[in-house]
C-alpha cells in the first residue's frame, strides 16, 4: 500500500512538472532574468536577460534607461528602432540600441526565436518602459 502511494505521488509530481514546463513553453513572449550586477560606473548596473519569442510574436515598442546590446541566439528577429529603417537579424548577429530609443522586436521567422539582451542601465530604474 505504501509503495502505491509513493508511486501515485511521484506520478502527480511529474504531471505537474510537465504541465508547468508546457505552459511556460507556450508563452508567446518569455523573459528569463539571467544576471544583475553593479558595475564600475557609478549609479549603473549590468542586466542580462534571455527573451524567447514564439513565431510571429511582437515585443511592443518600448525603451530602456540605458544601452542595450541584443544578440540573436536562435531564429530571425526584425528590430524597428524609432527613426530608422527596420533591421533583420539572424542567429549570431547583434545590434546596439542607444539609451532611451523606442524600439520593438518581432519574430519574423518560421520557428521560435531567442535573443540575449545585455543592458547597461541606471541602477534601480524600471528596465522596460512602454512607449506612448
Amino acid at each position: 500500500m505504501k509503495t502505491t502511494r509513493i508511486m501515485t505521488l511521484a506520478m502527480l509530481l511529474l504531471a505537474n512538472t510537465m504541465a508547468f514546463s508546457s505552459a511556460r513553453a507556450e508563452q508567446p513572449l518569455h523573459r528569463t532574468d539571467l544576471l544583475k550586477n553593479d558595475i564600475d560606473v557609478a549609479g549603473h548596473e549590468a542586466v542580462q536577460v534571455r527573451v524567447d519569442f514564439a513565431p510571429g510574436v511582437l515585443a511592443p515598442k518600448h525603451s530602456h534607461p540605458g544601452e542595450e546590446l541584443a544578440y540573436v541566439l536562435k531564429g530571425t528577429l526584425e528590430y524597428q528602432l524609432e527613426g530608422r529603417p527596420p533591421v533583420t537579424l539572424t542567429a549570431g548577429q547583434s545590434l546596439f540600441i542607444p539609451s532611451g530609443v523606442a524600439h520593438s522586436a518581432k519574430n519574423v521567422g518560421g520557428g521560435k526565436a531567442s535573443e540575449l539582451a545585455t543592458y547597461i542601465v541606471k541602477k534601480g530604474a524600471t528596465l522596460v518602459v512602454p512607449a506612448k
